[in-house]
């Protein structure tokens, strides 16, 4: 905050014209005697702690007048002091407040802020006339209540509590990760994990040095898959009855709601200003589908009204010792699905459902999911026998057991949601899918549903896979002897290899049948031995490898090396017929979205990107 203050004769001043800032008042004119007079703007770094800043603003200006000995006293804002301005709304606030509380012992008179005016001024000319201050807001002190969680095992029906001394009771060892990451259980480990050196190896993407930390650049291979995640993302959500829409990445912090939910999530966000507005970027789809639904006229009959949205992007500023490949940075893609409920019961059913919607998509993506549910006490309690029954379902469907969390009471929007991680190479989680029951933002936002009466819904968050950045980090860090991608994913299905130039032209027509039937293929029409080709194929985790020489021009039968069912020392080969081929790369990738090849399709025309 800046302060100008003077001890005058008398301020007499006529508001002249309003600006769009201006606030509604009738105190249009106004005049005091024998004053101090505390000119003041209210800065952006004020914003950080309001209260702070009334107090220290209310103790400076009480000081100066005891020494003067005045009694009356005007407030007037005046923006000229500063060219680094807190939002309009902010610096109203401080005004008024800093007006309250020196009416206590003062004769007010405080001038309307957002006016053009215009103003007189009787300077007294003395050594303490005219005195200048900036003041700073101290570090707003909050109380840090830790809430003690408690975590149990569900094993066949049982709750059997789980702590740092009886990890031994979980038999598998990936969900004992979990919990020994939620335990707060930290293993010293140097080793970076292995996807980081794989998305550059497999040409998928790597760090943007031109831009922040955290950001990526995506080569064609990379945003392939990233555009398949999103695809397969879109219809699944379709089938669910979810309804895409799409909205701002930035959003205006003077907007009441949207302070209040990005203020949860503390400091880890991209703020800046524009003239004397703070803006965001968003960290998730909330603002945008909450505004919608804010806007639209709910009824009964609409719900459970489901809206999708695929961010792209969301911005987490994320410390930089923190960010590690594209488990953890600060641009990412998440697919975002709101759903409005009329009531607790409507929202519990509907959690189901995209529960075990987030579990088919670890079926389908080919990832080994493992579940944690977190439950506030109360709400556990009176809905135990509906976790239960869930539980004993999935243990059923997956034959896995799962983690459970108890807060004693609320700490965040939700009572209850659900965690989906897969685990990676060095044991630590990567955090997927989640469904949330939120109880809180509906009032937040003003969002209401029109029964009989005016209703406040539950709405759930979900995303069904996660950030689809972390989707391509798990699938990069399973755990298996020969890796490959889901043969729907990967950016080459079929690479075809001829034994030498003769066979190209056979090769060539091979490799065009199979792009005509939708599957992703190329032709490796190096100069190079064929072992090598076949090695370098084995390096681009080809799925399925046809090798073409005289023995498959004459019995029209291809060799193909099928990575799938290959190990390290022995690899996996079948003869059958293109037919054959086409038939089963089609059966595999059943159902699931199809993008062509976005390279040339013979390698020698493939440029290298990294």
């Amino acid at each position: 905050m800046r302060m100008l203050l003077i001890h005058s004769d008398y301020l007499e001043f006529e508001a002249k014209e309003k600006t769009k800032i201006a606030e509604d008042t009738e105190n249009l004119k106004g005049k005091l005697e024998e004053c101090l007079v505390s000119f003041i703007a209210v800065e952006r770094e004020d914003e950080s702690n309001v209260k702070g800043i009334i107090d220290k603003a209310v103790e400076e200006i009480k000081k100066v007048a005891e020494k003067l000995k005045v009694k009356n006293i005007v407030i007037y804002p005046y923006a000229h002091l500063s060219s680094n301005l807190s939002s309009p709304e902010t610096a109203l606030e401080v005004l008024k407040g800093i007006e309250e509380e020196l009416k206590k012992e003062f004769n007010v008179l405080r001038a309307p802020f957002g006016w053009y005016k215009a103003f007189k001024l009787s300077c007294k000319g003395h050594p303490l006339s005219e005195l200048s201050r900036k003041i700073l807001p101290e570090e707003e002190k909050k109380e840090k209540e830790e809430v003690e969680s408690e975590f149990y095992l569900i094993k066949d029906g049982e709750l059997i509590k789980i702590d740092k001394d009886n990890l031994e009771v979980i038999e598998n060892r990936y969900l004992r990760q979990l919990a020994k990451y939620e335990l707060g259980i930290r293993e010293s480990l140097e080793k970076e994990p292995k996807h980081v050196k794989l998305i550059k190896e497999k040409e998928i993407c790597s760090n943007e040095e031109a831009s922040d930390l955290g950001h990526f650049r995506w080569y064609p291979k990379g945003k392939l898959i990233r555009d398949l995640i999103a695809d397969y993302v879109y219809y699944l959500v379709l089938s669910h009855g979810a309804m895409p829409v799409e909205t701002p990445v930035m959003y205006d912090l003077n907007n009441k709601a949207i302070k209040e939910h990005a203020d949860k999530f503390g400091e880890r966000q991209y703020r800046f200003r524009m003239g004397n507005k703070e803006l965001m970027l968003r960290f998730a789809a909330c603002f945008g589908q909450f505004m919608i639904k804010k806007d639209m006229y709910l009824l009964p009959k609409y719900l459970p009204l489901k809206l999708y949205e695929l961010s792209t992007y969301s911005f987490r500023y994320e410390q930089s010792g923190e960010l590690v490949g594209l488990k953890r940075l600060r641009a990412f893609t998440m697919p975002d699905m709101h759903t409005v409920c009329l009531n607790l019961e409507q929202a519990m059913e509907e959690f189901e459902k995209q529960f075990w919607m987030c579990l088919k998509t670890g079926e389908d993506l080919e990832l080994d999911y493992y579940v944690i549910f977190r439950f506030t006490k109360d709400f556990f309690e009176e809905h135990k026998d509906w976790f239960l029954r869930m539980a004993k379902e999935y243990k059923e469907r997956y034959n896995k057991d799962l983690l459970l969390e108890i807060l004693p009471k609320r700490k965040h929007y939700w009572v209850g949601k659900v965690d989906i991680a897969v685990i990676d190479s060095l044991g630590r989680p990567i955090e997927n899918p989640t469904v949330q029951i939120d109880v809180e933002s509906s009032k937040r936002f003003d969002i209401k549903v029109h029964a009989d009466k005016e209703i406040y819904p539950i709405i759930l968050h979900c995303s069904p896979t996660g950030s689809i950045e972390r989707v391509i980090c798990a699938l990069l860090e399973r755990d298996m002897e020969l890796p490959y991608f889901p043969i729907w994913l990967s950016p080459i299905q079929v690479r075809v290899i001829s034994v030498s130039e003769k066979y190209n032209e056979y090769a060539e027509n091979i490799v065009k049948e199979l792009i005509k039937n939708n599957i992703r293929a190329d032709l490796d029409d190096r100069d190079l031995r064929v072992g090598k080709k076949i090695r370098e194929a084995g390096k681009d985790w080809v799925p399925y490898v046809v090798v073409v020489g005289e023995e498959e021009v004459k019995g029209n039968k291809l060799t193909v090396t099928i990575r799938e069912k290959s190990t390290l020392k022995e690899p996996y080969k079948v003869k059958m017929s293109l037919e054959e081929l086409i038939k089963e790369v089609k059966e595999k990738c059943k159902d699931k979205p199809f993008r062509p090849l976005p390279l040339p399709y013979k390698v020698s025309l493939q440029p290298k990107f990294n």
